[in-house]
């Protein structure tokens, strides 16, 4: 199984589309899963943040859905949608251990302070635990 873990942006889409064509050539079921960030900071803004997260989900869900019929009969690969809350890092690794994933695929990370912090791919590829890679 290919875990593939997805947040919408540009480069966790690539890490879908690339994690869909391992699974397609493995013949391997696709796991995406979306970690909903737990965002106190978001509810001081007047954002009810699970509902706002659930929406993120139901649309990275349906645009999922959507990209599968359009390709339906090119290209076929069995697929799940998961969702777990929590920080990135954490959910993906709880996500990776409950589905017994034999790889992850994860997108780099866009944003500067990670270079010094560390992103949620590296700390992935050192925790060691499974095969990761990482798309630009």
């Amino acid at each position: 199984m290919i875990l593939a873990g997805i947040d919408g942006s540009e480069s966790s889409l690539r890490a879908a589309a690339y994690a869909a064509g391992l699974a397609r050539r493995q013949n391997a079921l696709l796991a995406l899963v979306y970690v909903q960030p737990v965002m106190p900071a978001g509810a001081a803004l007047g954002a009810p943040v699970p509902d706002t997260t659930d929406e993120i989900a139901q649309e990275l869900a349906g645009e999922i859905r959507a990209a599968a019929e359009r390709l339906k009969g090119i290209f076929e690969v069995r697929w799940q949608f998961h969702t777990f809350r929590g920080d990135p890092y954490a959910g993906l690794v709880s996500a990776a251990e409950e589905l017994k994933a034999d790889a992850v695929v994860v997108g780099a990370s866009e944003q500067a302070g990670h270079r010094i912090v560390g992103s949620v791919a590296v700390r992935l590829v050192k925790a060691g635990r499974w095969p990761v890679t990482v798309v630009p």
